[in-house]
């Protein structure tokens, strides 16, 4: 029996969450764009009647009253929407107090939450190396809206928590349709270590969210993708 899924933000990923969402079991029952769901007035519950889960790709002004307005309505959400996390503890509070589910990721792609560990791991083994700085770079499509990207900026985060405490510089570019590559260095007189990950299309983001989406379906609770990975199928 398929699953109703609402997709709020239909623009290239919403197209595409909902041309890959009968492959995960999905029957989209409800589509929103910016024109018909203006600070989150177009979520209601005749609107969003037979979604079990929401998918939300939208704008970091947009995505916490989207999130909050979901939640209410008891609608679990996946919230692929980067730029908005300092208003993370305000939303995990709506989601409480509504009894939803939520996953959240700057980024959901699978391949990029496994590049979060092995960064993680390779800037332990530099933290002790005092010769080495570290450096992060990152392209995305001229579209994106936050630069440096939520994807990035966890990636330094990763990289501070491993104990790494020296020189880090972030640079982002913005331009053309690139889909998103980032890359991490490490740096020293003698040598250069890189590690690269780069998104062929958005198509992986599309279906992490969806494999998310299936997961959070009847759960409650804030979750982040990274620390459900090894539960989806």
């Amino acid at each position: 029996m398929s699953m109703g899924l609402a997709i709020v933000g239909y623009g290239k990923m919403g197209r595409l969450v909902a041309q890959l969402a009968p492959e995960y079991g999905f029957e989209v029952r409800a589509k929103f764009s910016g024109r018909d769901n203006s600070r989150g007035e177009g979520l209601t519950r005749e609107s969003l009647r037979g979604a079990n889960v929401a998918v939300e790709f939208t704008t970091p002004d947009a995505a916490p009253e989207n999130i909050c307005r979901l939640a209410a309505l008891g609608i679990n959400t996946v919230v692929g929407t980067t730029g908005w996390f300092g208003q993370l503890p305000a939303v995990r509070e709506a989601v409480t107090r509504g009894g939803a589910g939520l996953v959240w990721a700057p980024n959901f792609s699978v391949g990029v939450n496994l590049f979060l560990r092995a960064v993680a791991h390779t800037a332990a083994l530099f933290a002790k190396q005092q010769e080495y700085d570290a450096w992060g770079w990152e392209i995305h499509h001229a579209a994106k809206k936050d630069a440096p990207s939520g994807t990035l900026k966890k990636l330094a985060e990763e990289i501070r928590a491993a104990g790494y405490e020296r020189a880090l510089t972030l640079t982002a570019n913005r331009t053309g349709a690139h889909p998103g590559t980032h890359e991490i260095g490490f740096d020293s007189a003698a040598d250069t270590i890189t590690l690269r990950h780069t998104a062929r299309s958005r198509e992986g983001f599309a279906r992490g969210a969806l494999r998310a989406a299936r997961w959070v379906a009847g759960k409650k609770g804030v979750f982040e993708f990274r620390e459900i990975l090894n539960e989806l199928n």
